[in-house]
């Protein structure tokens, strides 16, 4: 398996990449065939406040590729949590169904979904985020080469990620913010880690306006694990646990 890792790390040239559709293509030849199709751990998610304060939880979280992803907050028993499936996302409260509402989740597409759908379906939704992928460029993210798309070079708003260009994983996005949308908010994946045939980036940070407002940190990350489909079916959300 290491092998076969290996030979698709460096199967083909990124220096050839010259738009945000082939990029999205050479993601997704490079790992399409390795990259786990499953994935649990477990997060602790601490939002920072204005004064310095902050206050952490803990979710359990399990994903199925592509699309499928499912929070449980701490404790389980409450029945607390959200389940993000087929571009929607439904949010539960004492194991009742509150909320479901229509999402394509970024991170989802750009750090999981890509290596596991149709480059076309990727490229779909990647528009239907507003994203511009006729805005291509290079830069330099965390002293390594990386990949933009969405934006020219010295903006820092308009809605863009950044690919790193010799692993071709998510590491940043930016993307305007607030009601009036005169906010910034950056994500990052950090510290990425090898998980089976594919990466895990077991630190997410979010910032807005530059200011840190959340970081996950990722324990206990497993990949290829068995899941059951009743996991991310609404319908069975109180009685399907994998925790």
């Amino acid at each position: 398996m290491l092998l076969v890792f290996m030979l698709l790390l460096f199967a083909a040239p990124t220096d050839s990449i010259k738009s945000s559709s082939e990029l999205i293509q050479a993601m997704h030849n490079r790992y399409a065939k390795s990259w786990y199709k499953t994935a649990t751990f477990v997060q602790k998610t601490t939002n920072y406040n204005a004064d310095g304060t902050s206050k952490a939880a803990i979710w359990y979280e399990a994903m199925s590729l592509p699309g499928k992803l499912r929070i449980d907050f701490d404790p389980v028993s409450d029945g607390n949590g959200i389940l993000f499936v087929s571009d929607s996302m439904h949010r539960f409260q004492q194991g009742e169904l509150k909320q479901t509402q229509d999402l394509v989740h970024p991170l989802m597409v750009l750090g999981f979904d890509v290596y596991a759908q149709p480059v076309e379906l990727t490229l779909d939704k990647l528009k239907k985020l507003g994203i511009d992928l006729s805005q291509f460029r290079e830069d330099t993210w965390q002293g390594r080469p990386v990949y933009v798309v969405g934006a020219k070079s010295g903006d820092l708003h308009t809605m863009q990620f950044w690919i790193d260009k010799e692993r071709l994983y998510f590491v940043r996005m930016i993307q305007p913010a607030g009601a009036d949308k005169s906010h910034t908010q950056e994500t990052q994946f950090n510290k990425y880690q090898k998980l089976k045939g594919g990466w895990m980036s077991p630190e997410v940070v979010f910032l807005i306006d530059g200011k840190l407002r959340t970081t996950e940190e990722y324990s206990e990350i497993r990949g290829d694990v068995g899941l059951d489909p009743k996991l991310f079916d609404p319908s069975n959300w109180r009685t399907a646990h994998w925790r």
